[in-house]
């Protein structure tokens, strides 16, 4: 009994990290259009979120929205199912409500694989996080 206490309590935290991680972005639509790939809310304590696609994940632009709060946006580093990847520089401040220009992705239509945020946190007053969405176009 008590090595199964043992055993509960010392795998208790890899759940736990495991219930809180990102979920994959899965895209099951391969219409023409803007689409959601997924979502985040930027901690003020990271510096980096990714965003993983899964599914019918090939794009030709992306771009990124901002609810919430404000946040600095240094780059996007975007990962594609090819192999290479491509480091954006946005060096944007974005306020809440604010969204990037496109981004044409090289090489024109790409299988995406994950996209990482590198951001700073900007104080407000209210202390609210920044809500981050990626769009892609078909």
């Amino acid at each position: 009994m008590k090595k199964l206490l043992f055993l509960l309590l010392m795998t208790a935290p890899a759940f736990i990290n495991f219930a809180g991680a990102q979920q994959p972005a899965v895209m099951m639509n391969d219409k023409a259009g803007w689409h959601k790939i997924g979502e985040t809310t930027a901690d003020f304590k990271a510096e980096k979120d990714e965003l993983v696609v899964l599914g019918a994940d090939a794009f030709k632009s992306i771009k990124i929205k901002v609810t919430d709060a404000p946040i600095h946006i240094a780059s996007l580093e975007v990962f594609y199912e090819a192999g290479d990847n491509e480091t954006i520089s946005l060096k944007s401040d974005f306020k809440a409500g604010g969204e990037s220009r496109v981004i044409d992705l090289k090489g024109n239509t790409r299988a995406l694989k994950k996209v990482v945020f590198v951001y700073n946190t900007v104080p407000n007053s209210k202390n609210d996080k920044a809500h981050v969405e990626l769009y892609g176009l078909k």
